[in-house]
């Protein structure tokens, strides 16, 4: 089996989309499936609109339909809505091939958080984009809700994975005490990392991560400490430090670092708002609340060992197959059944 990966995101950036498409690819790949990734360092590129790291290929339509073409895949998904996500859904438009997509980031709203542009022409867009695809694919059964109460279609669900054998738990030397609270993810304004910041906590402050918001809220937040990128042991080292992984954000469809922490035995503190809905089980692997710090101290409370047995359930090969029962072959395939001219066809 051939398949294309079309994304728009791509390392060296650092985030759930990326993580999720890496993970994805291995699997595959260990089942001995043949992969094609085109991603941005392909092409000439030019920085996005206040997001400098992420890189926008330029005028990618003739070198997509030409890897396309030399690859003749059994079966094509396009994850992102950039410039290589158009050229991709253009280029099978026009040949009238089918396509998968997927919906990873919330893209209406973190785009209202930097300019005044209303939803309903972000969103108009998004299901433009959508809405030629045969399937859609969703993280959560809330994301999927949301999704269809605005108008999309053919949605159907696709679960992430951890590594649990990379994120797990590790002796770091002492408990923290008082307790440590942490924060993983883009350092940028959807994120609501102010929320968890300006938090009354019985315990220091923790941002691993890095990005655009970085330089102010180290200005305003001088007390707590901020890591900066970290990967491989350090990253693990550093989350299992942590009593509590706060996640704030109101706008992502699922938050991979949920799981990563919980994977490490680190309970989770977050709203009740799509996302953490479906990855947190309250009272075991974390809290919700619309009081964002009752959530944090009350996972304070939560057993370490148990949080990680349920982690130890969210593999990224299930996600995986998950994956594959969604993808279409390209083209319609119509089987006529021999001496029962009664049966029609059957739908790939």
């Amino acid at each position: 089996m051939r398949v294309v990966l079309v994304t728009d995101a791509w390392e060296p950036q650092t985030n759930g989309v990326v993580s999720t498409l890496r993970q994805t690819m291995a699997e595959m790949q260990r089942l001995g499936i043949e992969v094609l990734r085109i991603s941005p360092e392909q092409f000439a590129t030019i920085p996005c609109p206040s997001y400098p790291e992420i890189r926008l290929a330029v005028f990618p339509a003739p070198k997509v339909g030409a890897l396309l073409n030399d690859f003749q895949p059994d079966a094509i998904h396009i994850a992102t809505e950039g410039t290589l996500g158009v050229a991709a859904r253009q280029w099978c438009i026009a040949r009238k091939l089918r396509f998968t997509t997927s919906y990873h980031t919330q893209f209406p709203e973190y785009v209202r958080a930097r300019w005044p542009i209303p939803l309903a022409i972000s969103y108009g867009y998004m299901r433009w984009f959508h809405d030629a695809a045969t399937q859609t694919m969703v993280s959560t059964h809330e994301m999927q809700v949301s999704l269809e109460k605005r108008g999309f279609r053919n949605l159907k669900r696709w679960g992430r994975g951890v590594d649990t054998e990379f994120f797990k738990p590790v002796e770091t030397g002492q408990r923290e005490s008082p307790p440590l609270f942490a924060y993983l993810g883009r350092v940028s304004i959807e994120k609501n990392i102010e929320a968890f910041l300006a938090l009354d906590l019985p315990g220091p402050k923790l941002v691993i991560g890095d990005g655009p918001a970085r330089e102010m809220l180290e200005r305003r937040f001088s007390e707590v400490r901020f890591t900066g990128v970290l990967k491989g042991t350090s990253l693990v080292h550093e989350l299992n430090r942590a009593s509590v992984l706060v996640f704030p954000s109101r706008t992502d469809t699922f938050g991979l670092v949920m799981l990563e922490a919980m994977a490490c035995g680190v309970p989770v503190a977050a709203f009740p708002v799509t996302g953490p809905i479906d990855v947190v089980t309250p009272g075991v692997t974390g809290e919700l609340n619309e009081n964002l710090g009752v959530a944090a101290i009350a996972a304070l409370q939560l057993d370490r060992d148990q949080i990680r047995e349920v982690a130890l359930t969210r593999s990224w090969a299930n996600a995986t197959a998950e994956f594959l029962d969604n993808l279409v072959p390209v083209k319609r395939v119509t089987t006529v059944a021999l001496h029962r001219p009664q049966a029609s066809s059957i739908r790939a």
